[in-house]
């Protein structure tokens, strides 16, 4: 198999885009995830939140992160400008559903893509899916509209089940690693711990610690338990695809 080369490596500067494009495959939920891994691992970052009504990040995690309009050129702006001007802070994005064709737009008229390969930057595409053909046919799509140009990452999420043998014989998860990507398995965490945790606004730190830092979302010691090995498997994931 060919290696199709990249800056990656060489990267000064890095984008994390959380996608997907299909609404209910947790796209939140591993902004959430990367954010909390940032901050347990002490990298600085700044978030940003295109969700005009739920906004994730925004809810969970406002102290490092700001919203911003997909449809206004100005505010996409500030992602790649942001990343540049601090090249040691990640930046995350939390893209809402239906969010695709005005990024892709916004990036083709812009140049994104070439300022990025001229600038050092590495942009990576966390695409989340479930195991439904849907998430594969979106798959296809964004291959087919970016080619080898984006730095991809494909979240197997599990929260409908873990066969994903459409995504495999369909050839688009092969595609995609030609093209260099990273493959995350997210196990389900049980919905009861995500209800309790939503409800109470929680950060999954203070969710996880509950009992010595006073924290809201009130998860039993079971609960809290399995929170934090949920956390520590999904961060192995996290760290095997390189942030």
């Amino acid at each position: 198999m060919t290696q199709i080369p990249t800056l990656e490596a060489n990267a000064q500067a890095h984008v994390h885009l959380i996608g997907g494009e299909k609404g209910g495959v947790g796209k939140s939920l591993v902004s959430r995830l990367l954010a909390q891994y940032f901050i347990d691992h002490d990298i600085a970052f700044l978030g940003f939140d295109t969700d005009r009504s739920h906004g994730s990040l925004m809810r969970f995690y406002a102290g490092y992160a700001s919203p911003v309009l997909v449809d206004r050129y100005e505010a996409l702006d500030a992602i790649i400008e942001s990343s540049i001007d601090q090249p040691g802070r990640r930046v995350l994005v939390d893209l809402a559903a239906q969010t695709h064709d005005p990024l892709a737009k916004w990036m083709d008229e812009s140049g994104v893509l070439d300022l990025a390969d001229v600038s050092g930057l590495a942009i990576h595409y966390w695409h989340v899916m479930d195991s439904g053909r849907d998430s594969v046919d979106l798959l296809k799509k964004l291959l087919d509209r970016f080619g080898h140009r984006l730095q991809y990452v494909l979240v197997r999420n599990q929260l409908r089940g873990d066969d994903f043998s459409q995504l495999e014989q369909s050839g688009e998860q092969a595609r995609a690693q030609a093209f260099g990507a990273k493959v995350v398995n997210l196990k389900r965490l049980h919905d009861v711990v995500v209800q309790k945790i939503d409800a109470a606004n929680s950060s999954f730190w203070a969710a996880k610690n509950t009992a010595s830092a006073g924290g809201t979302a009130k998860l039993g010691l079971m609960e809290r338990q399995r929170l934090k090995l949920w956390m520590n498997h999904a961060y192995g994931e996290i760290e095997a695809a390189g942030v």
